[in-house]
């Protein structure tokens, strides 16, 4: 498969060179010497905590991330700080948890009046952009004469919150939308990126993208860098090329049968199995993408002074979107309250710091890879940015970190089923705050990571606790709350329900047990992919 290079502009070659400048005097250091880690982060979209070979999964295959697990350290608690994506990438960049910065909601979901869907509640309002006045890491890292780049999904304003204008001097393919607009093979129909030969992978083109500006950076620059790899994949529309689909059709096929993919939980049908080969196909491409940019780091010998770090932005998809993965034993997926749609892979190998192979089980977030980002560079922290994010290296190098409250806050329903609630969690204590109701749940994730026993009942006093602990986080931080609909109607919603059940399940369980058929072919060209090379 052809991959194109990124060119570089005069202009931006000038402003590299200005920057190294900057850093000469800010830190005494030449290029020459300056042996601050380069950072890269990789962010993939809607990838499950299950989804990973490593993590348990059966039917997928990841040997570059397997490889990465094993070389730093594996945060079996490792959280996203939202169950949809945007409230999450903008806690990764600010150190802040969504009822703080106030995208608490993907950008572009209806509010108020505006949401039709007879509910409840009226979804509160939340901020579309990323404000001008947050200071993201990419800022502050820039500022002390990194190079600073980023690949792919944004999904956090448009004109005027694009990528460059929150610290990053270069963007292909950031821009407002939270999906691929022209899917995943090209065309692509993205403003920031131009398009490469029909056919081509999106996923392999932003690593291609991502591997070339490390490279060019190292050889030309000699300075540190950030290159920010926010994949697009594996979000919705699922799409792989037929080689694949075939691969893990086959696969499939030993496999025990399946009578039902799915069951309904509370509200929406969940998908119970993880068989789906459009998605495995997707899965393989992502883990052959991140394995290009961690070959180009081992080529360039600078992987032993590179800090990685691989998440996701929320669960994965086990109800509506694609439907295409399962999270058990945890349950629920991306949009919903419960683990499957908040925990999600969190692997971070700092060279020199991290030990290698450990698994962490203290509970992480996104919002704390700031401050650590900032130590490891050597920067003093920020707390009154990252004001919710706290620094892991003391984990990463096997010490302990005394537990503390874990807030989230989606006062919204989602369009996987998830209703509008906020979520504590302190030690192996998880209370769940439902807004259409006031009723609460509590869980003891220590037992029972499933969920699936509410000890609200039996544990009065820890529920008060926690749910004093839970307002008065919301309350300090100016969290909005949504508000009843008087347009709700009871007899309609019943109505709804029984269509789930009737009409919606059964047409999912013939669509996805099509995707195994021998005949299964989504359109006449796969989506115009290009020829596996085999």
């Amino acid at each position: 498969m052809h991959l194109s290079r990124p060119s570089f502009s005069v202009t931006a070659l000038l402003g590299c060179i200005g920057l190294l400048v900057q850093a000469h005097f800010l830190f005494g250091q030449s290029p020459a010497n300056d042996n601050r880690p380069n950072i890269l982060f990789i962010l993939a979209d809607d990838l499950g905590w299950k989804d990973l070979s490593c993590a348990g999964s059966r039917y997928y295959e990841t040997p570059n991330l397997d490889r990465l697990a094993a070389g730093g350290v594996y945060f079996t608690r490792g959280y996203a700080n939202c169950q949809v994506c945007s409230p999450s990438r903008a806690s990764y960049l600010t150190g802040k948890f969504p009822a703080r910065h106030g995208i608490t909601d993907w950008i572009g979901a209806a509010t108020g009046e505006a949401w039709n869907r007879n509910d409840r509640l009226l979804p509160a309002s939340y901020v579309k952009q990323l404000p001008a006045s947050e200071v993201t890491f990419a800022s502050v890292l820039q500022e002390a004469g990194y190079r600073t780049f980023f690949a792919g999904k944004w999904h956090l304003g448009g004109e005027g919150s694009l990528p460059q204008d929150h610290g990053f001097q270069i963007n292909k393919g950031g821009h407002h939308r939270g999906s691929p607009p022209g899917g995943f093979f090209a065309p692509y129909k993205n403003p920031f990126l131009e398009d490469g030969p029909a056919g081509e992978s999106l996923t392999l083109r932003l690593a291609a993208e991502t591997a070339a500006f490390i490279e060019q950076t190292h050889r030309e620059e000699q300075a540190p860098f950030l290159a920010y790899l926010s994949f697009y994949t594996v979000h919705s529309p699922i799409q792989t090329t037929r080689g694949l689909w075939r691969k893990y059709q086959q696969k499939a096929q030993p496999m025990p049968a399946v009578d039902h993919r799915f069951m309904i939980d509370r509200t929406t049908p969940v998908r119970q199995v993880q068989d789906c080969p459009v998605y495995a196909g997707m899965i393989e491409t992502l883990d052959d993408a991140v394995g290009m940019v961690m070959q180009q780091l081992q080529q360039l010998g600078i992987a032993d002074n590179t800090i990685i770090v691989f998440t996701s932005d929320n669960g994965g998809v086990s109800a509506g979107d694609a439907n295409s993965t399962s999270n058990l034993p945890l349950r629920g997926g991306k949009g919903r309250q419960w683990e499957g749609g908040i925990r999600v892979p969190f692997i971070v190998k700092a060279p020199g710091v991290s030990q290698a192979g450990l698994r962490c089980d203290h509970p992480v977030t996104g919002a704390d890879f700031y401050p650590t980002f900032l130590e490891l560079a050597g920067l003093p922290l920020r707390p009154e940015q990252h004001a919710d994010g706290r620094s892991l290296v003391g984990l990463l190098r096997g010490e302990t970190m005394q537990p503390r409250p874990l807030v989230w806050h989606y006062p919204h329903y989602g369009n996987q089923g998830g209703e509008p609630s906020s979520i504590l969690r302190l030690g192996d204590w998880k209370l769940i705050h439902y807004h259409e109701d006031d009723r609460v749940e509590l869980y003891d994730l220590s037992t029972d990571p499933q969920e699936q026993h509410d000890r609200s009942g039996d544990q009065p006093e820890r529920t008060a606790s926690l749910q004093a602990e839970l307002t008065a986080y919301l309350t300090k931080v100016g969290a909005k709350f949504p508000r009843p609909d008087s347009r709700f109607d009871p007899e309609k919603k019943r109505l709804q329900q029984q269509r789930i059940r009737e009409v919606v399940l059964p047409r999912l369980e013939k669509q996805h047990a099509h995707y195994l058929d021998d005949d299964f072919s989504p359109n006449r060209d796969w989506w115009g992919s290009l020829p596996d090379p085999s």
